[in-house]
């Protein structure tokens, strides 16, 4: 080979090499730059990991909800017994009587203590209305009972606006599975509860009430019985000791 060829054929390869250069040397340097910027946002991760908290998983709504109670009959009883009686006033001091919702009084039918239940239901009906409800939102009806050979209770219920929450007891994962760290599912589903049977005006969680009147008789004596009070200066120890 010549000379002159070989002179040629090194340009091309020297040639070749600086091209390929300058197109691996770029690529090099974006692949090092997003390997270093992963390794700076590694912490965020962490965390963006903690999740929210139980007001918000198990929140609590203000909606309807059915009142009921089961009161039991004997077969031999005639009539409303007193302990029922307890029962029942204690059960309506619920009832709302400026919304005046429906009181269902369920008496069972083709059960043993039919014929009580019945004379029982009517004693309930009664005491229902000498306690603030309404002879029309009253309504007396039956079910079938189950077992015919027992006796089954009579049913009294209405529907109100509560403070409720949803049910608790759900376990869909283990309680060990903490790589998330996340809290479990019923976390903090019994305190929302409680908290919600707690509220006897669930208004209150809408909103303010109206601020109500200022007794100013009872201010004034207040204020008085206050200015009554001699007020009392202490010493004055003049004297230092060091």
């Amino acid at each position: 080979m010549s000379k002159s060829a070989s002179k040629v054929m090194t340009a091309r390869t020297a040639s070749g090499i600086a091209r390929i250069r300058r197109q691996v040397v770029p690529a090099l340097a974006v692949v090092l730059a997003a390997s270093l910027a992963g390794c700076a946002n590694r912490d965020s991760i962490t965390v963006g990991s903690v999740p929210d908290d139980y007001r918000t998983t198990h929140p609590i709504v203000i909606a309807e909800k059915n009142q009921k109670i089961d009161l039991p009959v004997g077969a031999g009883d005639r009539g409303m017994t007193g302990a029922q009686r307890d029962t029942l006033l204690g059960f309506l001091g619920g009832y709302d009587r400026s919304a005046a919702p429906t009181l269902t009084i369920a008496m069972p039918a083709g059960s043993a203590n039919e014929i009580a239940a019945r004379a029982a239901g009517r004693d309930f009906a009664r005491v229902a209305m000498a306690a603030g409800v309404k002879r029309d939102r009253i309504v007396m009806t039956s079910y079938e009972s189950a077992v015919p050979e027992a006796s089954a209770p009579v049913r009294v219920a209405f529907v109100a606006v509560r403070a409720q929450t949803d049910k608790c007891g759900r376990w869909p994962d283990d309680l060990t599975e903490t790589s998330e760290n996340k809290h479990y599912a019923d976390f903090g589903c019994s305190y929302q509860n409680n908290l919600a049977a707690q509220i006897a005006n669930p208004n209150d969680l809408l909103g303010p009430r109206k601020q109500s009147e200022i007794d100013a008789e009872r201010r004034g004596r207040i204020i008085d019985d206050y200015r009554k009070v001699p007020l009392a200066i202490p010493p004055v120890n003049q004297e230092v000791d060091y």
